[in-house]
């Protein structure tokens, strides 16, 4: 009668193992994270056009421009205030008020995030 002994993994294997796991690591997770800081940038993009057009439309139907950013929203313009995708918060947003204070208090919106974009623009700047 044959004893069949257990066989497991030696050392060496493990460690092998380990390093391919290291290996593919090292590649894939800065491709990765580049393609998460896209992602946001595209949000970030989609929310100040969505948010300029709601502001364009405001005037078109009114003769100026809301008050706030929040009048957007209160006006149905807006369902609600976009989360600005690098500071994670509605409140952030920088407010452009137009060349006449008569006309209201949103000519444009832009950004409060810090930073540069991949193409080396700056967030504020958008």
């Amino acid at each position: 009668m044959k004893m069949h002994q257990a066989r497991g993994f030696t050392l060496i294997e493990l460690m092998v193992v380990m390093s391919i796991i290291a290996l593919l690591l090292t590649i894939a997770v800065p491709r990765y994270l580049s393609s998460v800081e896209r992602s946001k940038e595209a949000v970030l993009h989609s929310d100040l056009f969505i948010m300029r057009e709601a502001i364009d439309k405001y005037y078109g139907d009114r003769a100026r421009y809301p008050d706030a950013l929040e009048q957007l929203v209160t006006d149905r313009y807006l369902r609600s205030l976009p989360q600005d995708p690098f500071t994670e918060s509605s409140t952030t947003w920088v407010v452009v008020p137009p060349d006449d204070p008569a006309k209201g208090g949103v000519f444009d919106v832009k950004s409060g995030a810090e930073g540069e974009a991949q193409d080396g623009s700056r967030y504020q700047e958008w």
